[in-house]
């Protein structure tokens, strides 16, 4: 595992990104007023409410409440890992993502590897564009030129060691090739001849490539009746067949908005299926859908139809990926199941029907829940009281996947009408089971996070309370989000006092004027980033988009002093009411004391005397 970014870097990272330029790619973007506005991309809205600040650096929908930096919106928008979204802002921005300490391969390790990936994906396209019996192949297949270039499709020579001779010259580069599994090392070495040789001959080369473009590895599909029909690259340290969708990224960049994910079986299905203009199709990588599969597709999406062949072999496939949906289940989330006709494939079918033929028969796609009930109903006799309790035998182990919520009461209540017992008592027999031992599923969500720093000790930061939406810690607050370089302008004496005032709020404004002092460059992005996964995240993303009144940073600067003396004054006065009190005690209060005493309690709210 590589070491943590440093912070200073991530601060520079969101500070210099254009992110009206970066978002304006992704999302349509209207100029209006200093700032800019768009229907959110998060959440469905006819009146815009989505707000992208290019003097703050930060977007902000008033709508649904999202919020975030660069860093932010690649994250939840792209739907990259911390890591590889500090990667794409510092590739945007030609710098290299420094770390601190850690072990295992360098960063540069992997960009080599991605690299190494790219220049053979070049080459097999290359070796396609000069080999006429692979394109007329590919021509027989119904494969347009266009279709073939955005998918970068080319042709592996029907050679032993093409690749090899190509690109693994020296010792380091065939590494690269072993490590991304392009060679393969011979078992026994024949004399004279090298002990690698290309693991791909002759076979049309379908690049894998992650959400951001990067080719993981390939899928070689035989041009003829060879076997293996299609051979995958092997699981390398940045590929893994249990994570990836082939054409998730070309999904991601034909659509602005992508609302369903179609999950086929092949590749030649997700290539034909784009072709025809249904451009939200992917498929697994010659693997079952996996939990980590469907985790991806449902950041993206709320709609995943899976589409299998009618026959035995479909099916089967079918309830394996059910097994593995019902634990993502979950009101929101809509999984549907589409059988085609036995003989039948997406690339067949659709190249024969076209995009709305193939489009309507999505709409006859079974849900989940009908999936599950009539694929059980199939196993036993519903004629009889002993299959009815066997229905409900072999769905209580699948009911205990699915967590708590609507979903889960909606399927129960949909048994219970099967089998002829009220929701009710059925919802008691499957707790009484629950308690007697049958697995469940975690309940609820877990919101999605950042690993930064491996070596984090995982305990949960103390969440310090913000003021109220008025008050004076809150200005203070506000003030800085918007100007953080008045944060210069403090003394230091005015910073150790704060530290003596117990107000809510006053320990998140200390930490923040600290961070800013530190940084002499501190920008509200930098500011709200580092802020963006503590408790506090929310609430100061929400004080940076609310409007400030306030002229210039001259002007925030003196309302930052009043706010801070009026919090100091305010601890000075109680410690001097405290003195007093503890004077008076001993009957030792003049008559000056005595009246500094009575002020004193009035400016504090109080209503006490000295006796």
């Amino acid at each position: 595992m590589a070491g943590r970014v440093p912070q200073s870097f991530i601060d520079e990272l969101v500070t210099r990104t254009d992110i009206v330029e970066l978002i304006g790619t992704r999302v349509p973007l209207k100029k209006a007023g200093r700032e800019y506005r768009a229907c959110c991309p998060f959440h469905d809205e006819k009146t815009p409410s989505f707000w992208v600040s290019p003097d703050k650096q930060f977007y902000h929908c008033f709508g649904c409440g999202a919020h975030g930096t660069a860093l932010g919106f690649l994250m939840n928008y792209d739907q990259l890992p911390f890591p590889e979204a500090v990667e794409e802002l510092a590739g945007r921005l030609g710098l290299e993502v420094p770390h601190e300490g850690g072990a295992g391969p360098a960063p540069t390790q992997h960009e080599a590897m991605h690299e190494m990936l790219a220049r053979v994906a070049g080459f097999y396209e290359e070796s396609l564009r000069g080999n006429e019996r692979a394109r007329q192949y590919l021509r027989g297949r119904g494969l347009d030129a266009e279709i073939i270039a955005r998918f970068r499709i080319g042709y592996a020579p029907d050679a032993w060691n093409e690749v090899l001779r190509r690109f693994g010259a020296t010792e380091e580069s065939r590494g690269r090739l072993l490590g991304t599994g392009l060679i393969v090392e011979r078992e026994t070495p024949r004399p004279g001849s090298e002990p690698w040789y290309d693991r791909f001959r002759d076979r049309i080369m379908f690049p894998i490539r992650d959400p951001r473009g990067r080719v993981l590895g390939f899928g070689g599909r035989v041009l003829d009746k060879g076997e293996p029909k299609y051979l995958n690259s092997p699981e390398t340290e940045i590929f893994h067949k249990g994570r990836e969708l082939y054409g998730l990224h070309e999904a991601r960049l034909a659509r602005v908005k992508l609302e369903r994910l179609l999950i086929v079986e092949g590749y030649m299905d997700v290539v034909r299926l784009h072709q025809a203009g249904v451009q939200y199709a992917v498929a697994t990588l010659g693997t079952a859908t996996t939990a980590e599969h469907l985790r991806r597709a449902f950041k993206l999406v709320n709609e995943v139809v899976f589409c299998f062949d009618g026959d035995r072999a479909g099916r089967g496939a079918a309830w394996r990926a059910l097994q593995h949906v019902l634990p993502e289940a979950r009101e929101g989330r809509e999984v549907r199941f589409l059988f085609l006709p036995d003989g039948e494939d997406p690339d067949s079918l659709v190249g024969r029907e076209g995009r709305e033929a193939f489009e309507r028969r999505l709409g006859t796609a079974l849900p989940l829940s009908e999936y599950l009930i009539e694929h059980l109903r199939s196993q036993v006799d519903m004629a009889h009281a002993d299959g009815r309790a066997r229905l409900v035998a072999l769905a209580r182990p699948l009911i205990a996947l699915l967590p708590a919520g609507v979903y889960r009461e909606l399927l129960i209540e949909r048994l219970s009408s099967e089998v002829g017992l009220s929701g009710e008592r059925l919802q008691v027999l499957l707790a009484a089971d629950d308690a007697s031992g049958t697995p469940r599923a975690s309940r609820g969500d877990t919101p999605p996070g950042r690993d930064r720093d491996s070596a984090d000790s995982g305990t949960p930061r103390r969440r310090v309370p913000l003021a109220g939406r008025g008050g004076v810690v809150t200005q203070a607050i506000q003030l800085l989000l918007h100007y953080p370089a008045i944060a210069h302008d403090m003394s230091s004496e005015q910073l150790a006092a704060l530290t003596e005032a117990p107000t809510a709020g006053v320990p998140v404004l200390h930490e923040l004027l600290t961070q800013i002092r530190s940084q002499p460059t501190a920008s509200s992005a930098a500011l709200l980033e580092r802020w963006s996964q503590r408790p506090e995240g929310p609430r100061l993303f929400e004080l940076a988009s609310t409007e400030l009144h306030v002229p210039d940073a001259e002007a925030a600067s003196r309302e930052l002093a009043e706010a801070l003396a009026g919090l100091t004054g305010r601890e000075r006065r109680r410690q001097r009411l405290d003195q007093l009190i503890e004077k008076d005690r001993s009957g030792s209060l003049d008559a000056e004391e005595r009246a500094e005493f009575q002020t004193l309690i009035r400016s504090l709210g109080g209503a006490a005397a000295p006796r």
